[in-house]
């Protein structure tokens, strides 16, 4: 299940800069927020990245331990949720669905063509892992 707080929270309304406001607690992160321009010269508020982990650790050790058995990572590779296949470890596309294919038989789940291709991260492995281990 996942869960929202934070501490503190800083907007900047100057047009001409976007400050970065922090929130680290718990499973949250929101990267940054500030008021910008638009191309138009409009107002506009910038976001980047605000995302809700709903996976559970053991859930995540299982898919970073399944990821560096299949692409043969060397023990000093970092791996994190966070961490991109292909961007971070080097995935190609057929490395990628060996990946896939082990998820399924470890967590004895189905993982949907169009819902394989929205796995970008080892985060995005372990939610959808958790989302389909949930409906069983």
């Amino acid at each position: 299940m996942a869960s929202l707080s934070a501490t503190s929270l800083r907007f900047c309304f100057s047009a001409n800069q976007v400050n970065t406001s922090q929130i680290n607690r718990g499973t949250v992160k929101l990267v940054s927020v500030g008021w910008g321009r638009s191309s138009a010269g409009f107002p506009s508020l910038r976001t980047s990245r605000f995302r809700v982990a709903a996976a559970k650790a053991e859930t995540i050790d299982k898919v970073i331990s399944i990821v560096r058995k299949q692409l043969a990572l060397p023990a000093e590779t970092k791996v994190s949720p966070e961490s991109t296949f292909t961007k971070d470890l080097g995935a190609d596309s057929l490395d990628t669905v060996e990946i896939v294919m082990a998820l399924e038989e470890e967590f004895g789940i189905a993982v949907e063509e169009e819902n394989s291709e929205n796995i970008v991260t080892v985060q995005d492995a372990a939610d959808l892992i958790e989302k389909l281990v949930e409906k069983k």
